[in-house]
């Protein structure tokens, strides 16, 4: 009797039960399994591409998060006495380049902090206020998707934000290029993850625009401190250069501009960053409200 062939009824069944047929039997894949991890890889993409159709409608978001960094370099390395003047004479490193090209990485950062921190959570707020989410809550999509989604598309936009940035610092300002290239682009997407992490978490929780907005400029200013933004990094107090370094951005700048001009590899504030990512963005899923 061939494995495919009906057993009668009645018939005795062989040792260890009949064969199974082909495509029906135990050692056949489950299809809902399958469509089931199709559908949630399917989910994050409409997710994803809807979000990118919504940020490219937003004529003051696609400013800020694209434009800004390259406009702000330009009009500051063209207008301000210092651009030209060394960085830091105190230290050897900063001292042989401009501090147009040393203040290149705190606009990165700059451009950074003004998404994750002062767009993204006012957005996701919205949403929430309009009532967007109580009707996405009854969907699978779920928070870490809506979370991602927004984290792809504003990561994309950044890293195109900062290569027009550098781009233009290069050909309009003549800033030097970096050392270690691969680094700092490692310390961009972390900046990006870590901050992120830190604007999810008022995202996750801000019951309206308006809150989101207290929340996040709070947060926004208070890191634009530490990362030198109102006065740079190398001009502070060591105090403040140590608490600095433990918070994304302030890590950000530093790790940028240590791989920049090729000072020793920045592995304690990758490693910051890091920690504020992994430790961020599933929190922010976990306390996340629809309502």
């Amino acid at each position: 009797m061939s494995p495919t062939t009906p057993v009668p009824a009645g018939a005795p069944v062989p040792a260890g039960g009949p064969a199974p047929t082909r495509g029906r039997g135990a050692l056949a894949p489950a299809p809902h399994d399958a469509r089931r991890r199709t559908g949630r890889g399917g989910a994050l993409l409409r997710m994803t591409l809807v979000e990118a159709r919504l940020f490219l409608r937003d004529p003051s978001v696609l400013f800020f998060s694209l434009l800004f960094p390259a406009l702000l370099l330009t009009v500051l390395g063209l207008v301000m006495p210092w651009a030209d003047q060394p960085y830091d004479e105190g230290d050897p490193a900063l001292a042989g380049i401009s501090a147009i090209t040393g203040y290149t990485p705190t606009v990165l950062s700059l451009a950074v902090g003004t998404v994750a921190l002062s767009t993204f959570p006012a957005v996701v707020a919205t949403y929430r206020q309009r009532g967007v989410l109580r009707r996405l809550s009854t969907t699978p999509v779920g928070p870490a998707r809506l979370l991602v989604a927004q984290v792809v598309v504003h990561l994309v936009a950044l890293v195109a934000a900062a290569l027009l940035a550098v781009g233009a610092g290069v050909v309009v300002l003549g800033i030097a290029t970096p050392v270690h290239v691969a680094t700092v682009l490692l310390a961009f997407l972390l900046a990006v993850l870590s901050t992120f992490a830190l604007g999810s978490l008022v995202a996750a929780l801000a019951p309206t625009a308006a809150a989101a907005n207290g929340w996040g400029m709070t947060l926004y200013f208070v890191s634009l401190f530490f990362a030198g933004v109102w006065l740079p990094l190398p001009l502070m107090p060591d105090v403040v250069q140590a608490l600095a370094r433990w918070t994304p951005l302030g890590a950000a700048t530093q790790a940028m501009t240590a791989a920049w001009v090729g000072q020793p590899f920045p592995g304690a504030e990758l490693l910051v960053m890091g920690v504020w990512a992994a430790v961020g963005l599933p929190l922010a899923v976990r306390l996340f409200r629809w309502t």
